[in-house]
């Protein structure tokens, strides 16, 4: 019997072994793949080739979902009837832990092998046995790393050292103006310095040392330091016919926070060592979520654990309750929040009341649409969780009656918790048609402007919002406008932009229904010119501005051109900070 026992536990070990070598095998593939996809974006760059660039984006992005798919099926032929037993999985995530020891990219490490048991289990809640739940930095000490940085002696002036690092770019395209761009980047570098309180240190200019590449742009992301004062520093740069050119240079905490907002998409950045990296962007943008960052560099299921961590933390360190959040009730979703947390949960609901003519599947597309496509800075950036579980008591009363009436589907009570099977979690902003009831005229006129521009730069990367009420935009912190509803939003080419015909009879012009066929499809911008959301001078300016929103042929023209496979010029700063304006 004692043979027989301890040969049991010989085989239980020798399968954790073997578990958890495929699981570390499953990632080195994945991190590899990754940083093969990311690599090619300095030659889409250096070939202006953007429909490639979009590409391998896309491509990255399926790269997790895929090699996770891949493995589960793996394991689950390999364990058969052990795939859940508990016990087995300790013992696998206890020899996985060694490998993660001094790897470069141990937390995203953590949670592969996360998503792997929740697949596996159809966790709910968390489940401490099996899985990582709080990524400690002493775990990997590793080797000692060469710094993230490049630094560059600033003399004789900031332009000098500028001059170095567009250099070493060593970009296989020319440069339009090297020597122009140096001196004026240098020159905007030395007079934001200079309006501050510390000289400028001639040591300390230092850079991330990959380059930072999304869509049409290239970013080098560094800061400039002196005393206790750090100072951003971003150079954009763009590839147009005549060369390599510094486009804008980032100097504040808030331009750069935009470049990495959560309504952007992800960047191709060759990032070795990414707790690194994130800790000097966190120098750079301190307020902003670390699961933000980790998103922006493509790790999106990691920068899901850091927004689920954030949370539970919150919810450790209060008493505060889930309530239902301020704005429009929707049609769609149930949308609550937590008072001092900085985000919202959105739960589908059963059932959808006239005119919603959609499912709960549909929506889930759409937002599965969003989450690969081209965001431009305007569209939230919705992360689905599947089995969460919170106290019942962190729940008010009337929004828990409210959940469990309108996405009992969804949400149900198991004991003193509360499961939700399915939702969405995204960072909270002001809904527009609240924040124009309390802005003056010139924050209205800006947020109204905005808002034509939001639509335009969605419709430049091919999707039309369907519904165009201002419950369904919102405004950051930063004052952009932003696009948040998804239930009817669609592709551009899926629209079929219509003229309303003549009416044929008197009786027609004054029906009160269409007298003519209307497709699911069909969408008639001089009607949507009826409801601009704006009255007075505000109207009469957004009108000047964006009048083009309500003309047939503008819309069949964007189609064109986003059928012809045409990137458009979508950069995240404004006109007036571009140096050859």
């Amino acid at each position: 019997m004692g043979a027989g026992h301890a040969a049991g536990k010989s085989d239980a070990h020798a399968l954790a072994v073997q578990t958890a070598g495929l699981i570390t095998h499953g990632f080195e593939r994945y991190h590899r793949e990754f940083l093969g996809v990311t690599a090619r974006a300095k030659r889409r760059f250096e070939r202006r080739d953007w429909t490639g660039g979009q590409a391998d984006a896309r491509e990255r992005l399926e790269l997790y979902g895929r090699v996770i798919d891949e493995l589960v099926a793996e394991l689950r032929a390999l364990l058969g009837p052990r795939a859940q037993d508990g016990a087995l999985w300790s013992a696998i995530r206890a020899e996985h832990s060694q490998s993660v020891v001094g790897h470069p990219a141990a937390e995203i490490a953590e949670t592969f092998f996360n998503s792997v048991t929740r697949q596996l289990f159809h966790t709910v809640g968390t489940n401490p046995a099996i899985e990582y739940l709080d990524f400690r930095f002493e775990r990997v000490p590793g080797p000692l790393a060469a710094s993230p940085c490049r630094k560059f002696p600033a003399q004789p002036d900031a332009a000098a050292a500028v001059r170095v690092l567009l250099a070493e770019c060593a970009f296989a395209a020319p440069w339009a103006d090297l020597e122009r761009d140096a001196a004026l980047a240098g020159g905007e570098i030395e007079r934001a310095w200079a309006a501050g309180e510390a000289p400028l240190s001639y040591e300390d200019l230092e850079v991330l040392q990959p380059v930072f590449y999304r869509r049409k742009g290239a970013y080098l992301v560094g800061r400039v330091r002196g005393g206790n004062r750090v100072m951003p520093v971003v150079l954009a740069l763009v590839h147009g016919p005549g060369g390599v050119a510094v486009d804008a240079v980032l100097l504040t905490e808030t331009d750069v926070s935009i470049v990495f907002s959560f309504t952007r998409s992800h960047f191709l950045a060759e990032v070795g060592r990414p707790a690194e990296t994130i800790a000097f962007l966190r120098s750079l943008m301190p307020v902003k979520p670390v699961g933000e960052l980790y998103t922006a560099l493509g790790f999106h299921k990691h920068g899901k654990t850091e927004f689920y961590r954030d949370l539970q933390r919150h919810l450790s360190r209060t008493a505060e309750r889930f309530e239902r959040a301020p704005g429009a009730r929707g049609m769609v979703m149930e949308v609550f929040t937590l008072p001092g947390f900085d985000a919202v949960f959105k739960v589908i609901r059963d059932s959808f009341a006239p005119p919603k003519q959609t499912t709960a599947d549909e929506v889930k597309r759409r937002y599965e649409m969003v989450f690969a496509h081209d965001r431009a800075g305007r569209l939230v950036d919705a992360q689905a969780f599947e089995g969460l579980s919170f106290p019942k008591a962190r729940f008010s009363h009337s929004l828990l009656a409210e959940l469990l009436e309108s996405a009992s589907r969804s949400v149900r009570v198991e004991g003193d918790a509360v499961v939700i099977g399915h939702l969405y979690a995204e960072r909270r902003v002001r809904p527009l048609d609240l924040y124009l009831e309390d802005a003056d005229e010139p924050a209205a006129l800006r947020a109204a402007l905005d808002y034509g521009r939001t639509i335009r730069d969605l419709a430049a990367t091919g999707i039309f919002p369907g519904d165009l009420l201002l419950k369904n935009f919102g405004v950051t912190r930063h004052g952009r406008i932003v696009f948040y509803d998804y239930d009817e939003l669609r592709l551009l080419g899926e629209c079929r932009f219509r003229d309303f015909p003549e009416p044929r009879t008197p009786e027609d012009e004054l029906a009160d229904e269409p007298w003519f066929a209307v497709g699911p499809a069909d969408v008639f911008p001089e009607e949507l010119a009826r409801f601009v959301p704006f009255n007075g001078a505000i109207r009469d300016a957004f009108l000047a501005v964006h009048g083009r929103l309500y003309d047939t042929s503008w819309w069949h023209g964007i189609q064109e051109t986003v059928a012809a496979g045409e990137l458009a010029d979508i950069y995240p700063y404004g006109e007036e900070r571009r140096l050859h304006r």
